[in-house]
């Protein structure tokens, strides 16, 4: 694979931007979101942001029109998770999508990802990196605080279709 970086332990990433590498992507980013979300938020509200957010042609406008950019993490040839970031202003990024696989949890593919987009983003030195969590979320929000993120605020919003991301706000500092 070209393009790819080499992180440690043979955890390689690789930024996403074709739109071959973008359908390649979608079916893990569903399995994710229906493994991890449904429990949270249900079924129907799954369906409505996979369809809003993470489908194709909303990443392909994400990237292309939105300054994000999307990174795959893998496991030899699978990929294992992504991401997705995108500066908000000259010292802070926002960590829009930050997931890993259930069979790839625990192995050190987050923390990885979190120390690449740490290095690769941190200009200026001190930036702070921030995200949404559900506040239902509790495991996510427990390994986000392990790695560094506190708690700022809370967020509810109104996203379409009678639905809303109920939030908090976690920031960490470079």
């Amino acid at each position: 694979m070209t393009g790819m970086i080499r992180l440690p332990e043979s955890i390689m990433m690789k930024e996403i931007a074709t739109l071959s590498e973008i359908e390649q992507l979608v079916p893990v980013i569903a399995e994710i979101w229906q493994e991890h979300y449904m429990p949270i938020i249900g079924r129907e509200q799954v369906e409505y942001m996979l369809a809003k957010f993470q489908s194709g042609d909303a990443i392909q406008k994400q990237i292309a029109h939105d300054g994000y950019h999307y990174y795959a993490v893998f496991h030899e040839e699978s990929i294992a998770g992504y991401c997705a970031v995108t500066r908000t202003n000259e010292t802070a990024v926002f960590l829009s999508k930050f997931y890993v696989s259930a069979k790839y949890r625990g192995l050190g593919y987050g923390r990885e990802m979190l120390r690449y987009l740490t290095d690769t983003w941190n200009q200026p030195s001190g930036c702070r990196i921030w995200l949404t969590v559900n506040k239902n979320n509790t495991t996510s929000i427990a390994i986000y605080q392990k790695l560094g993120f506190r708690i700022m605020e809370e967020l509810v919003t109104d996203i379409g279709h009678g639905f809303v991301m109920d939030d908090y706000k976690m920031e960490k500092t470079l």
